[in-house]
């Protein structure tokens, strides 16, 4: 099978892995790409957005399969472009990818779903803005319609940052705030049939203790010591299942990967937010633990074949990632610092057999001039590992983390902390 991935981030470079990994894969092309994920396939220089773009080169390379990344492309319609040409693609249509790409169709969605979510308000105006901050009270939660590249939520009891940050949205969506751990819920689905992956659980704050601005994630760790055994089969029948079943009784099926992020409140489970795509970073350990080849689970579910997919196999053991970001990030990094002590890349034999227990995923990265790797973007790296336990994929991810320097960057030090000493 010929594969050819779109986007550059530590997810890409995550399923790139994963693909290289699968012994079904004979080709593996990626588009467009970063220095990590050149290591595993052959990089093009494509405009991700350009949907037309995108299907020519997946002809010219006769992919066999195309995974579409993030969420921008998927709205943009990159995936229907590449199924017009006749070529499987994984990744929802732009309509149906409107499940992230605005909350207030997610909210609709819900809402003739029977889905639990948190209840909210869709604001226009600053009088409707006023209106719904009135009624929920403090803390507040306020989320841009739009995609915002996991920085458009504000979550506060500051009213006055709140109210600017609504206004600043051409359409917000004002919600109560919901109590309780948050849960990263993946489901790969053809449209019909839905097959959960491994809860995961990420850390959006910059800061150690959840302090500090809202960011893309700066770390996550899988499975959920903590978490209801039951919880993935609650979420199944409650919000995955009755959301595909709602999106395919509309005309617009949802083939892809769908995300739910979830809170535990002291209410039960309620949906924060869906997303059309694998969550960054959440992807890098749910796939580290995936023992069942990627491809072909890819490649039925953009084929409506996913009912014969068998039940996916699971590694016993936990692992843990640990985005290191460069300076000033989530506000304008600095780009363009050399990133030094990067290991190896690993013997063909560890590779092949998937055996390493710590390695470096790319994001932001990119060659110099003079060959060496250097920050391109404001998450720069997504340092994974794997262990018996928690404590031990832990220990092993930091442990690789002190080895790698990158001029200003910082990274969090409590990913998992909690979860591995309970």
């Amino acid at each position: 099978m010929k594969v050819l991935v779109i986007g550059g981030g530590a997810r890409e470079h995550a399923l790139c892995r994963s693909l290289s990994l699968d012994p079904d894969v004979t080709a593996l092309h990626c588009a467009p790409g970063n220095a990590g994920i050149a290591e595993v396939a052959e990089l093009h220089a494509v405009d991700a957005l350009d949907g037309a773009a995108v299907a020519e080169l997946a002809a010219s390379l006769r992919a066999d399969l195309v995974v579409v990344g993030p969420e921008a492309p998927l709205v943009a319609g990159v995936a229907d472009a590449v199924r017009e040409r006749g070529i499987p693609a994984f990744g929802p249509s732009a309509q149906a990818a409107q499940l992230e790409g605005s909350k207030a169709f997610a909210k609709d969605v819900m809402a003739a779903a029977g889905v639990p979510t948190a209840r909210a308000y869709v604001c226009t105006t600053p009088a409707e803005i006023d209106e719904a901050l009135d009624a929920f009270g403090a803390p507040y939660v306020v989320k841009d319609d739009g995609l915002a590249a996991g920085k458009g939520v504000v979550v506060t009891s500051d009213l006055a940052v709140a109210r600017e940050h609504a206004l600043a949205c051409e359409r917000v969506v004002i919600e109560e705030f919901l109590d309780g751990p948050e849960v990263s819920l993946f489901a790969i689905t053809d449209g019909e049939t839905v097959l959960p992956l491994s809860p995961a659980q990420d850390f959006k704050r910059a800061l150690d203790g959840d302090e500090g601005p809202n960011t893309g994630g700066m770390g996550a760790y899988s499975p959920l010591p903590w978490a209801d055994p039951k919880l993935v089969d609650e979420v199944m029948e409650t919000v995955l299942r009755p959301t595909v079943d709602e999106l395919r009784r509309r005309g617009t099926p949802f083939s892809g990967l769908l995300y739910a992020g979830l809170a535990i409140t002291s209410r039960g489970v309620r949906v924060i937010e869906f997303n059309a795509r694998f969550g960054d970073p959440e992807t890098q350990v749910v796939l580290a633990r995936l023992k069942t080849p990627l491809a072909s689970v890819l490649l039925n579910a953009s084929t409506g074949n996913l009912a014969a997919e068998p039940p996916l196999r699971w590694s016993d053991g936990a692992a843990v990632t640990v985005v290191i970001a460069s300076h000033n990030y989530p506000g304008t990094p600095r780009t363009g610092d050399v990133i030094e002590g990067l290991p190896e890349a690993p013997e063909a034999g560890a590779a092949e057999k998937g055996a390493q227990k710590a390695y470096v995923l790319h994001a932001g990265t990119a060659r110099g001039a003079d060959g060496r790797v250097v920050s391109a973007g404001g998450r720069v790296l997504s340092v994974t590992a794997t262990g018996a336990d928690l404590a031990t994929a832990r220990g092993r991810a930091y442990e690789l983390v002190s080895r790698i320097r990158l001029d200003g960057s910082h990274h969090r030090t409590d990913i998992a902390a909690k979860a591995a000493s309970s």
